[in-house]
């Protein structure tokens, strides 16, 4: 079989536990195997987008482009394994900039984080 890289994205599983105290309980998701090369090129589009974003203050125009990153990345790189929604009301605030740049960067550079690479070996 071949090597092909993959990614993650860990979401709460278990919201309204966690919303009145309970213990948080993380499901992993995997990109599926094969990501074409045109979702590679659409990501990048993506990115120069939210390069000229980056002098801006917070705007209409800057979660209008959330908005659009949280949709490819559940609809186009994670194909519909979890909604936009599920994003918004189950990744965890604090690192979801982070997360959903990371799942866009994948994609269109193929870098993958040290522990991806680790977890991904484990899986072989």
């Amino acid at each position: 079989m071949a090597n092909l890289k993959r990614s993650s994205i860990e979401l709460v599983q278990n919201l309204e536990e966690v919303l009145e105290g309970g213990e948080v309980e993380l499901k992993k998701y995997w990109t599926p195997p094969f990501i074409p090369w045109r979702v590679a090129r659409e990501a990048t589009e993506l990115r120069a987008e939210l390069e000229d974003l980056k002098d801006l203050t917070a705007s209409k125009m800057e979660l209008e482009m959330t908005d659009k990153l949280a949709e490819f990345v559940a609809n186009r790189i994670y194909q519909g394994q979890f909604s936009v929604d599920d994003l918004y009301d189950r990744l965890h605030s604090p690192d979801a900039v982070a997360t959903i740049y990371q799942q866009i960067q994948f994609v269109s550079d193929g870098q993958q984080s040290q522990s991806k690479n680790v977890s991904q070996a484990k899986k072989r």
